[in-house]
């Protein structure tokens, strides 16, 4: 269970990282990849285990590549 709940704190880290050197916002965030404000809190926060196809929606919304969230 540790691994999860680091793997998750390190995605969450990533995702706010990317979105804070881009300016933007977590409502902005939520607003491009069509999710509501609370669940990118959520992500940040390692509160929800993100599904394959939501992590294309944050990296399409962010303007990065997939793998670049998880490096």
């Amino acid at each position: 269970m540790e691994t999860n709940l680091s793997l998750l704190k390190e995605f969450g880290f990533k995702i706010q990282q990317i979105r804070k050197g881009k300016g933007i916002s977590q409502e902005e965030l939520a607003y491009r990849a069509g999710f509501h404000r609370t669940y990118i809190g959520m992500i940040e926060r390692a509160e929800r285990n993100i599904t394959l196809s939501n992590i294309k929606r944050l990296a399409d919304a962010l303007q990065v590549n997939i793998k670049d969230l998880f490096d």
